[in-house]
């Protein structure tokens, strides 16, 4: 039962007991004794953490029967000098690793190419990602020499989901946030909004909200109509069904073989 999030690498020890020795896939597929996980790695940004980050984690973590899943995260300085400027700080995306139900660890400040040295310091057996090759910092594929040291197993990438694709539909639907921030009582200057985009924002909000009454108010008459309708109906049955009973009372007294 999971009751406590993913620790850091650097305030806990390496829990792989057992003497290291280098594994192949065909091992690691087979699986290994309870105190000898297969240590996986996976690393990325993971910036505005999502479905597609998690399946991937997901993948990686159940590549083996037995394994031991590392995640390194890339500090602010790394990614905004390789990659650009990230939506959510280090601290956020380190924190938003360890509460990821596949993750048994996270190591906060990680490389960008992954050196022989960090890969015996963390006792790595393999790297996971997607098989596409990441061009980077002046590579063709910054995964090549791990390839190649038959160190690499493939994920698969979530079609449909990315921090890219959710930033540019941010971008895309600007406007629609914006007021929704400002109804929920945040300032123009938090939201970086200029005095008269804020009084515009204001006004359609002002706007959208008298279209909502008006809605309310003619949903409200067609059920009102629709009660007032239905009660007429009811009523005018009943004086039928009164007006056949009285009919048949008044012919009872006084018709032809009437009491009277």
């Amino acid at each position: 039962t999971l009751t406590a999030p993913a620790p850091f690498a650097d305030e806990t020890s390496c829990q792989c007991q057992a003497p290291h020795e280098k594994l192949t896939i065909a091992q690691a597929r087979r699986g290994t004794p309870v105190d000898r996980p297969v240590r996986v790695y996976a690393d990325g940004i993971f910036d505005l953490f999502h479905a597609g980050h998690a399946r991937a984690l997901m993948q990686a973590k159940t590549l083996f029967p037995n394994s031991y899943l590392l995640v390194g995260v890339c500090s602010d300085d790394l990614t905004h000098k390789f990659k650009g400027f990230t939506v959510m700080n280090e601290t956020e995306r380190y924190e938003a690793l360890r509460h990821c139900r596949y993750v048994d660890e996270v190591i906060r400040d990680a490389p960008w190419t992954l050196t022989p040295e960090f890969l015996e310091k963390h006792k790595i057996d393999f790297v996971a990602h997607d098989d596409i090759p990441y061009s980077s910092a002046g590579s063709d594929d910054v995964y090549k020499h791990i390839k190649e040291a038959g160190m690499f197993v493939p994920t698969q990438r979530t079609e449909g989901i990315s921090t890219s694709d959710i930033i540019t539909r941010i971008v895309r639907d600007y406007d629609v946030y914006a007021r929704r921030n400002l109804q929920r009582g945040y300032t123009a200057k938090e939201l970086n909004v200029s005095f008269i985009n804020e009084k515009k924002y204001r006004f359609q909000n002002q706007v959208d909200k008298m279209k909502e009454k008006v809605k309310n108010v003619e949903e409200k008459s067609k059920e009102f109509v629709y009660k007032v309708e239905e009660k007429s109906h009811d009523l005018i049955q009943k004086w039928e069904e009164k007006s056949r009973e009285f009919i048949g009372n008044f012919l009872e007294l006084f018709g032809p073989d009437g009491a009277w």
